[in-house]
């Protein structure tokens, strides 16, 4: 089961929410409630998933209701209609006891303006949290620092919060968030007040704890080179309605409406797209070390190419054969591919983003392999589907209709 679910939630406000729900279902436009009824429709009809320790941003422009949408998920705003769960937990319908406990104990929010408590130190602020729980000062205090280490301010535990720069005000923030150890970080344009240079920090920072701690994050932004940096999932809203979920590479290559692929045209997709969406992954582009030299020059005519990966009995990457050293130890009568493969070839992780790939083959004319971290060979990308990625999708005609290249790469 995922850890957050959502189903066909609603928040309207207004003088009669309910009413609005079936206008809206019969297609009226959220101008024409406003105007009929008075009412103003912020989340409509929202259902996803978040799996547990996944980092989930939500964005949209200004008005798509995206900070509307955070606070339903613990209930800071009563929801029109539809459903939140979290883990077992029905949240729409939990008693205030529940939605207490919920609060202070399974989830933790982080907001655009830090909230710090001014007359308290940084360690009091951090460990205010665990003060409501009702934890022994002794263990606030070790926790608090802990976190304050975490967040990189080992050393500032005793510092008064107005002596402190404005991202080092932030990470307090997540710090006193993370306090508490939640379960979910509910993180609502947490960086945004932030100059750019603090605020790429911070997100590195994130990045980091995430890879360490692997909270499940629910994480809002407007701004969609944020939201491709930090979410494993993205989710696109307009005017309270969800537009696309999906990972990056999903929202870039396949916008599911004009308004996605509008509000993703000026994205360089370079940094986004990686090895293993434009990877070749045909059993024919590789060939086994014990199939002979036979094999792989039969293989490299009938593709049209001048080299191929090889791999050993059990897929590990072993190197590439050219043509030429295929047919010169097909003439001394060898029967495998060993004597002759080249290990010297480039390599990259499924992972690596296509605009690193670019130095690899700029003085070379040969494939990258892409290597899992377990030694396999997942697939091969050629120069031409690199230079094709980068120069854009308009480009990609120098693929047939059958996905193989139309050049030797």
């Amino acid at each position: 089961m995922p850890y957050l679910r959502v189903e066909n939630l609603y928040k309207i406000f207004g003088p009669d929410p309910k009413r609005a729900i079936p206008m809206i279902k019969e297609g009226t436009s959220k101008e024409d409630i406003l105007d009929r009824i008075g009412c103003t429709v912020a989340v409509n009809d929202n259902s996803f998933e978040v799996e547990q320790g996944e980092t989930f941003v939500v964005m949209g422009l200004s008005g798509s209701g995206k900070s509307t949408l955070l606070r339903l998920l613990n209930r800071l705003i009563e929801p029109t209609a539809g459903d939140v769960w979290i883990d077992d937990i029905n949240v729409t319908n939990a008693t205030a006891e529940e939605l207490k406990v919920l609060r202070r104990d399974k989830t933790s929010m982080v907001f655009q303006h830090f909230g710090l408590l001014p007359h308290r130190t940084v360690s009091e602020n951090v460990s205010f949290g665990l003060e409501i729980q009702g934890v022994d000062k002794e263990k606030r205090k070790e926790a608090a620092y802990r976190s304050i280490e975490q967040v990189g301010l080992r050393g500032y535990e005793e510092s008064m919060t107005g002596e402190l720069s404005g991202g080092m005000q932030q990470r307090v923030g997540l710090a006193r968030a993370l306090a508490t150890d939640p379960e979910i970080l509910l993180m609502d344009e947490a960086f945004s007040a932030l100059d750019p240079l603090i605020r790429t920090e911070m997100q590195n920072e994130l990045l980091d704890l995430q890879a360490e701690m692997q909270k499940t994050i629910i994480f809002i932004t407007h701004d969609l080179d944020e939201a491709l940096k930090l979410g494993d999932r993205i989710v696109i809203m307009k005017d309270g309605r969800i537009e696309q979920v999906g990972t990056s590479e999903d929202i870039l290559t396949n916008p599911a409406s004009d308004y996605v692929a509008a509000f993703v045209q000026n994205v360089d997709r370079s940094r986004i797209i990686t090895a293993q969406a434009i990877m070749f992954d045909h059993p024919e582009r590789l060939v086994s070390a014990k199939d002979g030299p036979g094999v792989a020059i039969r293989r490299m005519r009938k593709l049209g190419i001048e080299s191929l990966p090889v791999t050993d009995s059990e897929k590990r990457f072993k190197g590439l054969i050219h043509i030429d050293d295929a047919v010169g130890l097909q003439r001394q009568e060898k029967r495998t591919l060993d004597e002759a493969i080249d290990k010297e070839v480039p390599t990259c992780s499924p992972d690596t983003a296509v605009s690193e790939l670019l130095p690899l083959v700029w003085d070379s004319h040969l494939p990258v392999s892409v290597v899992g971290d377990d030694g396999k060979l997942k697939g091969v990308v050629t120069r031409t589907s690199i230079i094709a990625e980068i120069t854009g999708p308009e480009h990609n005609g120098l693929m047939d209709g059958k996905g193989e290249e139309v050049d030797n790469a």
